[in-house]
């Protein structure tokens, strides 16, 4: 669209003052590797504390906002705290007004959960239930306010350690693009299930689909022969031209905002082609008009 504002530069979209202190809050359902994403801030150089009592959250911000030798912090928040995480929200306001403060809430699908407590024969920590299944119903219940008032929600079903690790430091690393904003594209199936973390989502099923011609369905969207058969009708030239138009409107004010990261996903039945082929295609127009995009492949094969 030629009335489109332009990206603005990675000076624009930096912090105003690039030695501002930062507090990130990482709470979530535990199991979804709450212990990993500290570990991972503990990397990028932030000062790491794992289940601070609630009460001491805003002395703790006080304290990080004087101290020189602390830059930024990392704690962990979550169900062990007990009958006071309710008290969260409402403390959030408080310790904002100390330290600029993010909060991050990792999650991951009921079953996928389960299977990581088998496997590591854990204890679920509120232990009040008969199964951890329902454990986690309980959880959810819990930390559904907190959930409310995350900036940031990232879906770990699909992640082991060390790509968790990478998706962090994706988002928090501060390097000579700090907190410019970074589009994901992501291509998933709807019969895997919607991804938790996306910001928006397309349903891209209304498009022929490739899997019901022989020669394409072993292959995925990323193949040029079954992008350019989705490409070949004009439904899917309509929905490239109005998407790529909603997301050059949206994007500069996500970036005003103060918004760092964003995902648009793109569902068809099984992940492998229809919304493969749109997340690359959405991705390069994106690249192209200046903004920072990555595609990502949810339910493709790991050697495609």
């Amino acid at each position: 669209m030629s009335d489109q504002s332009p990206p603005p530069s990675s000076t624009a979209a930096s912090k105003d003052n690039q030695d501002e202190k930062e507090l990130v809050i990482v709470t979530g359902i535990s199991g979804a590797g709450k212990a990993s994403a500290l570990k991972a801030f503990e990397d990028l150089g932030f000062h790491a504390v794992d289940n601070l009592p609630l009460e001491l959250l805003h002395d703790f911000a006080k304290l990080v906002h004087k101290s020189p030798e602390i830059q930024d912090a990392a704690i962990v928040i979550d169900v062990r705290e007990g009958p006071t995480l309710d008290q969260l929200p409402e403390i959030l306001k408080s310790v904002k007004t100390v330290l600029p403060t993010r909060v991050l809430f990792l999650d991951a699908q009921d079953a996928v959960l389960v299977r990581r407590y088998s496997e590591t024969r854990r204890p679920h920590p509120l232990r009040k239930s008969e199964t951890v299944w329902r454990s986690v119903v309980e959880e959810r219940q819990l930390l559904d306010p907190i959930r409310n008032v995350a900036d940031t929600l990232i879906d770990t079903s699909n992640f082991n350690v060390h790509e968790l690790r990478a998706d962090i430091q994706s988002r928090f690393g501060q390097d000579e693009q700090v907190n410019r904003l970074l589009v994901s594209c992501l291509s998933f199936g709807f019969k895997n299930g919607v991804p938790l973390d996306a910001d928006m989502v397309f349903d891209v099923r209304f498009l022929p689909n490739p899997h019901f011609v022989s020669e394409f369905r072993k292959k995925t969207g990323k193949d040029p022969r079954v992008a350019e058969y989705v490409r070949s009708f004009p439904q899917t030239v309509e929905f490239l031209g109005r998407v790529t138009d909603l997301m050059l409107y949206l994007l500069p004010h996500y970036v005003h905002e103060g918004k760092s990261y964003l995902t648009v996903a793109f569902g068809c039945t099984g992940g492998q082609h229809r919304s493969v082929m749109m997340a690359e295609d959405i991705a390069e127009r994106l690249r192209e008009a200046g903004y920072q995009v990555k595609a990502v492949h949810r339910d493709i094969p790991r050697e495609q």
